[in-house]
């Protein structure tokens, strides 16, 4: 059968523009009609796209790929008409094979969603949702220039807890002013939420933001520093650099991303990663609107193919950001500098093969066949310095 695809599907309205914000997101009152259209060219020309292998013919015929994941990011999602929605969903489904229990997760703003239209959601197929917190403290939210309020944040949390999907928050720290006892107060409200999945960023000033402009400056290195281990004081395991989960709580798609699978972007300024015949092709759709509208999906044959070791790198960068690490295909193994992690065993944890007595080994211990490679407590906190030394 075709190689499973992950779906990303970008929605790129916002109701306002946030003051740390630079994802390409627009602010404004779109045609939702003339953007599921688009959404759903996509969709129909990926799918004619995939190969599709028949049992015992050796030929490849079009068919169903199998979609492990969907995910619906933003810009804002939840502001999404739910008839839009569906409209996206059907074209999925009539495209691609998408199993009972795929994980379909939307992103969603507090204030824009009450328990009728999340039911609505849920019931089009919404298993998952993310929202966008940033703070229980409506000051802070002021200042991040957020519409909601703390407590529309909380309203939210109950409806989907209460209608029985699987909720994540996203949070802020780093502020300016904020000390590492405002970030383990923030923890403790986390918790209090009955969150079994938190992401939580580290503020930083992006070029072109209002942030930027005004030269917002946030606490130094080191305090920072402080504020991530203490996040990992009695808080939710961390299973990524800024995610945090109950076991079996993780994020499917991410998780599935930084293990290095394909997936295919579908949207304006959406990227993808996609697997045909043995070879990796980048996408990178156009991020203006009407860009996308009137240029057709980026087909592989017009799509870079990903040369030389360009795949294995992003496996590298993306595999040591999680808890897991990245595996050691041969490919991987090719363009890592052994001679770096060998000399450094502080930063780093080999895993071998189940049958070995030393798994979770440091690299001075370990014996017997490796598979994957990750970075300890101390080597995530360098993780950035540590990839430009750990990639030949």
């Amino acid at each position: 059968m075709a190689t499973p695809h992950n779906l990303y599907i970008h929605v790129p309205f916002c109701a306002s523009k946030c003051n740390y914000c630079a994802f390409h997101s627009t602010a404004c009152a779109p045609d939702w009609e003339k953007y599921a259209d688009g959404i759903i060219r996509d969709i129909e020309y990926w799918a004619k796209r995939m190969p599709f292998q028949i049992p015992g013919s050796g030929c490849a015929s079009p068919g169903m790929t199998p979609v492990p994941t969907i995910f619906f990011g933003g810009g804002t999602p939840s502001l999404m008409p739910v008839s839009i929605f569906v409209r996206i969903m059907d074209a999925v489904r009539a495209n691609f094979d998408v199993a009972a229990g795929t994980e379909v997760t939307l992103e969603s703003n507090p204030g824009t969603l009450n328990a009728a239209r999340l039911s609505e959601f849920i019931a089009a197929g919404v298993n998952r949702l993310s929202i966008g917190v940033q703070s229980l403290d409506n000051e802070v939210l002021k200042f991040l220039g957020r519409r909601h309020s703390a407590q529309d944040a909380r309203e939210l949390i109950r409806y989907a807890q209460s209608a029985g999907i699987r909720v994540s928050g996203d949070f802020i720290y780093g502020l300016p002013g904020q000390t590492v006892r405002d970030v383990r107060k923030m923890c403790r409200d986390i918790l209090e939420l009955g969150l079994s999945h938190a992401s939580l960023y580290e503020l930083s000033i992006e070029p072109g933001t209002p942030f930027a402009k005004r030269e917002i400056k946030v606490p130094a290195d080191e305090v920072m520093a402080e504020m991530y281990q203490a996040i990992g004081e009695g808080f939710l395991p961390r299973y990524e650099i800024s995610n945090y989960a109950a076991p079996g709580s993780e994020c499917r798609h991410n998780q599935n991303i930084w293990a290095g699978q394909p997936y295919i972007g579908i949207g304006p300024s959406a990227a993808g990663r996609i697997l045909i015949d043995g070879n990796w092709y980048e996408q990178d759709n156009p991020k203006n609107i009407s860009d996308w509208m009137k240029t057709l999906p980026g087909h592989y044959a017009a799509t870079p193919l990903m040369e030389g070791n360009t795949r294995a790198v992003e496996k590298i960068i993306t595999g040591l950001r999680t808890t897991r690490g990245v595996e050691l295909t041969d490919d991987v193994r090719s363009v890592i500098d052994w001679e770096f992690i060998n000399s450094n065993p502080e930063y780093f944890l080999l895993t071998t093969t189940p049958s070995s007595a030393n798994a979770d080994a440091t690299p001075s211990q370990c014996e017997g066949e490796l598979t994957f490679v990750s970075v300890s407590n101390k080597g995530i906190l360098i993780l950035d310095s540590l990839l430009t030394n750990v990639i030949k």
